[in-house]
Order: structure tokens, then sequence, then C-alpha cells
């Protein structure tokens, strides 16, 4: 019986998802096949090991690591998704679900992804990259050139309405849409708050569709799946917290655009040197019927609602049988 540590919480804003996440990946795991360990990290660093539903903190980590055969990071966001957990795990010699050092790192990184789905040819919107260096916000060029920050800069290259975000958070947090001028403004200031790197995006008018890829080998796809938020646009709050918000399971689209997604889908994931599991988002613009990459995500959700179980499931995968898989291919 091969004993798995499911990590979660974490220090990132998405410490409650990570907690939905663990919870629902718990749930599933076939309990006759796996031991498992419950480890919880607090919103500020600390570990616990969960007994009998009962906090005990850890104050041998390494020793606690090295016990386990498998470690399943279930983390969402900085700290947990961004490559640190996954160095940590690599220097120790334990085997992780998930991707590795490099694909969790740019993967986090909405501008760094950008660059290599341009490298590419993967479809995207126009975006403008703006940075914070020691209170001073600049404009960050294609030659990575520093560039005088000044609003008509953005509005002269992408049109309204535009998305701002921080370049390294997940579940759409730190997300503001931007219709004028002042709201531009107030979006990027809100995004500073989360990162000194934001990422400008021109918005699409049209549908949210995200597809599943699993590493069994050689990557495969899931069916495509569509988003219809309860919200203006798909955020923290209309995932989790809006019973409104409803996805659709295959989308309600073309199977040539079905295909096109599944096909991109597994170049993005390839792009960023994925392994194991992400899960890909896109948009379809409405006028034109063009495919735009919006974002990959290296560990998406999974709690019961998350869209990547569902879309597997979809495709006959359950949940307990797709985790089985993540699980084997490690």
């Amino acid at each position: 019986m091969k004993t798995i540590g499911i990590i979660y919480g974490g220090i990132s804003t998405e410490h409650e998802v990570s907690i939905m996440s663990a919870k629902s990946v718990i749930s599933n795991l076939n309990k006759e096949k796996y031991k498992i360990k419950e480890l919880y990290i607090n919103k500020y660093g600390k570990w616990f090991e969960i007994i009998d539903g009962k906090k005990e903190e850890i104050y041998n980590l390494i020793w606690v690591l090295k016990d386990l055969d498998i470690a399943f990071p279930v983390l969402h966001g900085i700290g947990g998704e961004d490559g640190t957990i996954q160095g940590m795990l690599e220097i120790l010699g334990i085997p992780y679900v998930g991707c590795g050092v490099f694909a969790s790192s740019v993967g986090m990184d909405k501008i760094y992804t950008k660059i290599l789905f341009e490298k590419a040819e993967i479809p995207q919107t126009p975006y403008v990259y703006v940075k914070n260096i020691k209170d001073n916000y600049v404009i960050i060029d294609e030659k990575f050139d520093e560039e005088e920050f000044e609003i008509k800069k953005i509005t002269d290259k992408i049109k309204f309405p535009m998305f701002v975000k921080a370049s390294n958070s997940g579940s759409s947090v730190g997300v503001k849409k931007a219709t004028n001028i002042e709201e531009l403004k107030l979006a990027i200031e809100n995004a500073g708050h989360y990162d000194n790197k934001i990422l400008i995006e021109q918005g699409i008018d049209g549908k949210e569709v995200e597809c599943a890829v699993l590493d069994v080998g050689e990557p495969i796809a899931s069916t495509v799946g569509e988003i219809q938020s309860s919200e203006e646009f798909y955020s923290y709050d209309a995932k989790y917290n809006n019973s409104e918000s409803k996805t659709i399971i295959p989308a309600k689209i073309e199977n040539e655009q079905i295909e096109e997604i599944k096909r991109l889908a597994i170049k993005a994931f390839k792009t960023i040197d994925g392994r194991h599991l992400s899960r890909v988002d896109f948009f379809i613009e409405k006028e034109t019927n063009k495919i735009y990459i919006n974002e990959i995500n290296t560990m998406p959700g999974f709690t019961q609602i998350s869209m990547y179980p569902k879309l597997f499931e979809a495709v006959g995968i359950k949940y307990s049988e797709l985790l089985d898989k993540l699980i084997e291919n490690v």
C-alpha cells in the first residue's frame, strides 16, 4: 500500500480553494489502495499533519516527507503551484504528482506564458506588460526594454474592454475589467497589490471554454467545457460563491472547434514542458469564431464542481480513476 501525502492550504490567496480541492481529492482516493497522510500548511507557512481530524504541528518536516511514497501537492497559487514546493520535493528526492519546477513556475506567471505561447504561435489576444519597479510603473516592450508609463501607450495598442491581472495569481484573484481610462488606472493599482508584474489584455466578446489535459505517457485532452458566469466575467466569487454560474459539458460549439481546442491545449501543455496534468482555458470570439488561448493552470481546481475532474468524467474517466492515473504515472 502506497503512502500518499496530500499537501494543501498554503500561503497564497487561494488557500481556501486548496482546502476544498484537497478534501475532495481525499474523499475520492481509494482507501484500500492508499494510506493517506494529510499535510496542511497554514496561511503563515507553518506545516501540520492532520491526525484524526486534529492538527499536529510538524517539527521535522523532512522526516515526515521522506516517509511518503508519493506527494500530491493540491496547492494553488504562490508557494504551491509556482515551482517552489516542487523544487523542495525534487531536492529531497520525493516523487510527486503534477508539473515539474519549470512548467509550474512559468505556468504560474501569466506574462511569461504569453511569451512562450507567442513563440509557439498559439493565438492569443493583444496585451501589454506593466511592471512596478520601486513604486514606479513602467511598460516593458517586446524587447524587454523599459518605457515610460503612459495610459495612452496602452490604449494605442489594445482596446476597451480590457482585463487587468496580477501576473502571478490564480482563481481570478486580483483580476478587474476596465471599460474606460479611470477603471483602467484603478485596475492597475489593484493588480499591483498582488504582484509587481501586471498583465493587461484586450477583452474578448465571446465564450469562455476550458479543456483538461492528462499525461499518461502521451498527453490526452478531455472534451471542452463552456463557462456561463453568473457575473460579468468568471471572477473568484462567480467560480466559488455564486451558484448561478454554470458549466456546460460538452460546450455547445462545433466539433471542429472542439478538436482544434484539444489540439491547442496539448500544444500549450507541451510548450511549457508540462507533466501529469493541466487545464487550459480559451476564448471563442463571437463575431469571428476565432479561438484565443487565455491561460494554463498546472494545478487546476479539484473540488467537486471543478472543471478538470468534470471534463474527464464526461469522457468516461471517473474522479477516483483519474486520481489513480495521476498517481500511477508519477
